[in-house]
């Protein structure tokens, strides 16, 4: 593997047409049609392409051959094909086949989920203006940022500034503050290469930690300024902060919008883009507009559900003209006009809105939302969030088990795993992607799913599976699982994201021939590192209360990176506040190493067994990942694993690949 990571193509137009993680899939694809006979000529690369996914299934055999044939009508099929003319033609029958099927010409309302994955990388500078506008407003205090801000959307500012990483870990900290402790970031006028790739691994890391796709993009990516990517990402984290308050703990008076308790207990289970449409019909409702509004994109061109829906928010700033308009644009100007009378005009233009920019949309309803939401303080609904549970601990759990289910590349993006994985099937995606060929796709049901009973046929095939890979499931049937047990799934998904991590290190560990890793080894390692280090400290158990301080876990993330740790900044975590200090820098840290981890500073402060294992196996599969060389002198190989086996990375960070969940290493 280490052989083809370093993937150098000389061209740089070539290699600016694609993201390291595509670079890395292709050279792979290549390499593997070139071993089976020891080269690939041009005549072979029709039938050979068939494997690639969009070339070989859009295009057939004889159609892939013919467009070869018209491409390079001076070469010969005999004549060699290397890894370059591979992309080149790779790049052109992947024009034809996206031609054909039109995948570049929806837009996505998912915020750019999918903008990572085409090869025709455009981004809409209306998009870019509001966002530059956003980090405008939400960042111009900030001490570091003030002597870059603002940006001018009219130029290509933005991505030049977020080249050194500071930037987009700023913003995300502005969208779940706390996220990133800002002494973990590199903040100097002029970052070396390393400190750069540090901020971007950090920033990728926690990016994810707070429900950011960032499936194919890695470091080099960000540094090299690539803007689409860039967009993506920096629009994720915006609708994650304007969607902030869309719960029932962060504006309880939503329940206004339901019945009885059955319904709160649904409308908690939604996605805050979910909660926002409903959100905007019910306001809406009370205006007497009889259409539902679907999307943030088609359903309001005309403008006419903002004109009811800012009237019934806002009577005093509104106008007659506005509904009376018959031209769709300038019913757009008047909504804005309104708009900024309420002090809501963010996020888009008038074009923006005839012309259906869901992302832009879905940013201006949610800016409306936070400012004025028309729900009732009295409530006396309110009296039902007082019968829900409020079990915190179960809380952080499912958090932490959903970002990382997430961070997994699925097919479908979880918000809440008590709902989202009743229909079995994202269970058995993990599943395939924790242990490769151990799901039975024939028997598979995939959504939409409408007869229950296919639900159950998937989660059964979920709960045999668990058992042959020896998890305890005494009791459980498919049917729990379709019927959201809140303890089941816990339980379940606990134990498949230990066994993720015990087979990870159990494949880097050069001397476990076979032997399967245990909870003990990971102790053990852990132990061994800080003593050998120097250090007096250790712990007994993964629920060793000592461990609250932090300062273990400061001492094992010195020792497999001396310079890892600014020790002036670590307390002696004796108070509370000591303690949280100490671990929200312990994350930070790690994830700047190149941790994907997902747990909260009070996992760290309160010892919360599952999440300090989790972090240690973290620390320690980032450890064995690097080249013997790279590591702390005194290190041995029966310590820490072989160097055959040992993932080589120029760039050493688990947000580089996701393309399979063993590249990656999630925990």
């Amino acid at each position: 593997m280490s052989g083809y990571v370093g993937i150098l193509v000389s061209d740089p137009w070539l290699q600016n047409q694609f993201t390291q993680v595509e670079l890395r899939s292709l050279k792979t694809h290549f390499m593997s049609m070139r071993r089976e006979s020891g080269r690939v000529t041009l005549g072979e690369l029709a039938s050979k392409m068939s494997r690639l996914k969009v070339v070989g299934e859009n295009l057939t055999e004889e159609e892939r051959a013919s467009f070869i044939h018209d491409f390079y009508p001076d070469h010969h099929d005999h004549d060699d094909v290397d890894f370059e003319l591979f992309l080149r033609v790779y790049l052109k029958l992947q024009a034809h086949a996206s031609a054909r099927t039109g995948s570049n010409t929806k837009n996505s309302s998912a915020f750019l989920k999918a903008a990572t994955t085409t090869l025709l990388h455009t981004i809409s500078q209306s998009e870019k203006a509001s966002y530059v506008a956003h980090i405008n407003n939400y960042l111009a205090e900030d001490q570091f940022l003030k002597q870059y801000l603002p940006i001018d959307p009219s130029t290509n500012d933005l991505f030049e500034i977020a080249k050194d990483g500071v930037l987009l870990c700023k913003l995300i900290n502005v969208a779940v503050p706390g996220t990133i402790d800002d002494r973990a970031v590199n903040t100097k006028r002029v970052l070396n290469p390393w400190e750069r790739n540090e901020n971007h691994t950090l920033c990728l890391n926690s990016a994810k930690a707070i429900g950011c796709t960032v499936v194919n993009i890695g470091t080099q990516d960000f540094i090299e300024g690539r803007r689409h990517l860039v967009l993506g990402v920096i629009s994720q984290i915006i609708k994650i902060q304007l969607l902030a308050d869309l719960n029932l703990k962060k504006t309880p008076q939503l329940v206004e919008l339901v019945d009885d308790s059955k319904d709160v207990e649904e409308l908690m289970s939604l996605p805050p883009e979910k909660i926002l449409l409903r959100w905007m019909n019910f306001q809406l409702k009370k205006a007497g507009y009889k259409k539902i509004v679907t999307n943030f994109s088609s359903d309001i061109k005309d403008g006419e559900a903002y004109a009811h829906l800012l009237n019934v928010l806002a009577p005093e700033h509104s106008h007659q003209s506005t509904l009376a308009a018959k031209n769709p644009l300038e019913r757009a100007k008047l909504v804005l006009e309104h708009a900024d009378r309420m002090g809501c005009k963010r996020y888009l233009t008038a074009k923006d809105i005839v012309e259906g920019s869901p992302n832009l949309n879905l940013a201006f309803v949610a800016h409306i939302f936070q400012h004025r939401n028309g729900l009732s303080t009295q409530t006396k609904q309110i009296s039902f969030l007082e019968t829900l549970p409020d079990d915190a601990l179960v809380s952080r759990e499912e958090r932490a088990f959903r970002l990382w289910m997430n961070s997994l590349g699925n097919s479908t993006y979880i918000n809440n795993v008590f709902e989202d994985l009743r229909n079995g099937w994202v269970l058995l995606e993990t599943l395939d992607k924790v242990s490769p060929g151990i799901v039975n796709w024939k028997i598979a049901n995939k959504p939409p799913i409408k007869m229950p009973f296919r639900k159950v046929e998937n989660c059964n095939q979920v709960v045999k599976i668990g058992k042959q890979l020896k998890f305890s499931l005494v009791n459980v049937a498919g049917n729990d699982i379709v019927q959201g047990n809140k303890k089941l799934i816990l339980a379940y998904l606990w134990q498949l994201m230990r066994c993720n991590i015990l087979q990870l290190l159990k494949n880097l560990r050069f001397h476990s021939h076979g032997k399967e890793i245990t909870d003990v080894d990971i102790l053990e390692w852990a132990n061994t590192k800080v003593s050998n280090s120097g250090s007096q400290s250790r712990m007994d158990s993964f629920k060793d209360k000592r461990l609250s301080d932090g300062i273990f876990f400061l001492e094992l993330l010195s020792s497999v990176q001396p310079r890892a740790v600014n020790w002036s900044l670590v307390t002696k975590g004796i108070t509370d506040e000591e303690k949280k200090m100490n671990a929200t820098y312990i994350i930070s840290i790690a994830r700047k190493l190149g941790c994907s981890i997902f747990l909260l500073p009070e996992d760290i402060t309160e010892v919360n067994q599952k999440m300090i294992l989790t972090l240690t196996a973290s620390i320690m599969y980032w450890f064995l990942k690097q080249p013997v060389e790279e590591r702390p002198s005194g290190t041995s190989d029966s310590e820490s694993g072989s160097q055959s086996e040992t993932i080589s990375n120029s760039t050493i960070d688990d947000s580089a690949s996701e393309s399979s969940i063993e590249e990656n290493g999630n925990m």
